[in-house]
């Protein structure tokens, strides 16, 4: 099993631990009603077929998510958290590319319910995930990409501590474009009281 995995982390009411089967429901449900909130950040292959946001967020679609990110933890490549608050779904993070060796990194990303959006979910979230990847997980860089416009993405990282790096000029295919992203990162010695413990100091 992967290094790290599986663990749930939480920090007063915010939790986040593996998907399982059993959310699919509360996965469904909270990615369709966020159609607006979340389709001009989220990433989508120019040759996948044409398919409607409801369509993209299926029962059947959910299963064979949890089944590819289930494969890709036993290769060692992904950390998939989904996020609750008070026992209710309202996100996912989600640690990809994970490369070892000389690097020993990964890039993250993240997705929070709009109606939740505002109550410091998404910072503590990604903290705890982040905290655990430099600790159990051992990995020395994260990496995140955000587009320019996306201000309440941008936040989360700022709050955190991460640097901005750069711009990577037409980097992801979005809502029917290629999109700019700006590269952020954070070092696991950037931070030596933790990232959560961080940003609660500075709130």
């Amino acid at each position: 099993m992967t290094r790290g995995w599986p663990v749930t982390l939480g920090h007063d009411q915010i939790v986040v631990r593996p998907l399982r089967g059993r959310d699919c429901a509360a996965w469904v449900e909270v990615r369709q009603r966020n159609e607006d909130w979340l389709t001009p950040w989220e990433a989508i292959p120019p040759t996948q077929p044409w398919a409607s946001w409801a369509d993209r967020h299926s029962p059947a679609v959910y299963a064979a998510m949890l089944r590819s990110l289930r494969r890709e933890t036993r290769a060692g490549r992904v950390l998939a958290f989904g996020v609750t608050c008070e026992g209710r779904l309202v996100g996912q993070v989600t640690v990809g590319g994970i490369v070892r060796g000389a690097f020993e990194g990964a890039s993250i990303g993240y997705w929070i319910d709009g109606a939740a959006a505002g109550r410091g979910i998404a910072p503590v979230a990604v903290a705890l995930v982040v905290d655990h990847c430099f600790g159990a997980a051992g990995l020395h860089r994260i990496e995140a990409s955000v587009r320019p416009e996306n201000t309440a993405s941008r936040r989360v990282l700022d709050k955190l501590s991460f640097r901005r790096e750069g711009l990577h000029e037409r980097s992801l295919h979005i809502d029917g474009a290629w999109r700019d992203h700006a590269g952020y990162a954070l070092i696991s010695t950037d931070l030596p009281c933790g990232v959560l413990r961080t940003f609660l100091d500075k709130s």
